[in-house]
């Protein structure tokens, strides 16, 4: 059987997991066909996603057009209904208006490939255009499809949402809490799922870290330089920590545009020295940072715009590795980070309470080793990428 992934952009260097997730499917001799609607925007490839090149069709306008010709004579009804849907459900947001319309375009296009592929599923990453792009196509030549949602897709921006979830066949989601978010608007409690974003714990080596009585502290940050990944507020707690954190320094992986405003932050409070900007990494930079650092802190927050994290795959890697975890009580994070338990948590923007929990991780260094190992069976058990492939092919295809 032959499975359609539609998705934004591929490659996208920050989507490890949707690669993740088709290695492992393909592990059940799924065969997928790869799908996206926009052009890249980084032509780097992680190794481990090389191999969906060469099953990937992007769209484009020739093809969209293609498809518009093709469905007006054999769908016209189909067709011009996607359109006046679309626009009911954006017409009060004309800035994202404009590029559902366009993914309905785009889709139209796919479509006509996937009929001639013989794709009898679709299954799209993230709950906004690209699961617009699979109704679009459901509905053009009758295939079931399925999405995923994940965070910024469901939080940002509901349009649709509920036709989208009430017609798909299934819906999965990576957290708990983001499956009581979507029940509170409309999913049927019988079709959605938790379905983990998870990694393969046999490729992070689990170590104990041990620091000794004076020196530095290496402590690792994951995430791209966006508002919602909570930076500034990690610097200011950096700061104010005083006596208690000068020991500690800050790796940060990733890329954005607070770059510049988050090294004038470091400046300003005075711990430029402690802090280094290493940009975006490829997967094995990433495990060697993770190998290299004595522990791992994210400051999630919710943001200006109420985006927010759903459950980072980047508290995953750290916690199979055997890092000690700081973090914060937002979204799903709270489901792997256990406060207390397998990490410790402040609240969101809290900057002294994220300062305390760092202090506490150097201060009672065997409890966060502890927590550290306790991670490390929680991903085993419930954030492993074959289990979580195994149960994502039983509900594309049926049990296996």
């Amino acid at each position: 059987m032959k499975i359609a992934y539609l998705v934004s952009r591929y490659p996208a260097l920050t989507e490890t997991f949707i690669v993740r997730e088709m290695n492992a499917l393909a592990e059940w001799d799924v065969e997928i066909r790869l799908f996206s609607l926009f052009p890249s925007r980084s032509p780097l490839v992680h190794d481990s996603g090389r191999r969906w090149l060469t099953v990937h069709t992007r769209g484009s306008a020739a093809s969209g057009l293609k498809g518009l010709a093709v469905w007006l004579v054999q769908r016209p009804a189909r067709l011009l209904g996607c359109f006046a849907s679309v626009a009911r459900a954006y017409g009060h947001r004309p800035d994202a208006l404009w590029r559902a319309l366009v993914t309905v375009v785009l889709a139209a296009g796919h479509a006509r490939e996937m009929r001639r592929e013989g794709v009898v599923h679709v299954h799209a990453h993230f709950a906004s255009l690209p699961a617009l792009g699979a109704w679009v196509v459901h509905r053009l030549i009758d295939v079931p499809y399925s999405f995923t949602a994940h965070a910024y897709d469901i939080f940002l921006g509901q349009e649709m949402l509920g036709r989208k979830m009430r017609d798909a066949r299934f819906v999965v989601t990576i957290s708990r809490f983001n499956r009581d978010f979507l029940l509170l608007r409309g999913a049927d409690a019988s079709t959605i799922y938790v379905i983990r974003c998870g990694i393969d714990p046999d490729q992070y080596a689990y170590r104990p870290r041990e620091i000794a009585a004076g020196g530095e502290v290496r402590a690792l940050c994951v995430a791209s330089l966006q508002e919602y990944k909570g930076h500034e507020t990690l610097l200011r707690a950096l700061a104010a920590g005083g006596p208690r954190l000068e020991r500690l320094s800050l790796d940060l992986v990733g890329e954005g545009h607070l770059r510049d405003q988050l090294q004038d932050l470091a400046a300003s409070l005075g711990i430029a020295d402690r802090v280094r900007f290493h940009g975006a990494l490829e997967v094995a930079q990433v495990r060697r940072r993770l190998e290299a650092a004595s522990s791992f802190v994210l400051a999630s927050v919710v943001d200006s715009r109420g985006n927010m994290d759903g459950l980072p795959v980047a508290l995953m890697e750290a916690a199979a590795s055997g890092l000690p975890i700081v973090s914060t009580h937002v979204s799903g994070i709270p489901e792997l980070v256990m406060d207390g338990v397998t990490g410790l948590l402040a609240q969101p923007r809290d900057v002294e309470g994220l300062a305390a929990a760092l202090a506490r991780l150097l201060e009672d260094w065997p409890e966060a080793t502890a927590r550290a190992k306790k991670a490390r069976r929680l991903v085993e058990a419930e954030f492993d990428i074959r289990l979580s492939a195994r149960t994502l092919c039983e509900h594309l295809l049926g049990p296996r």
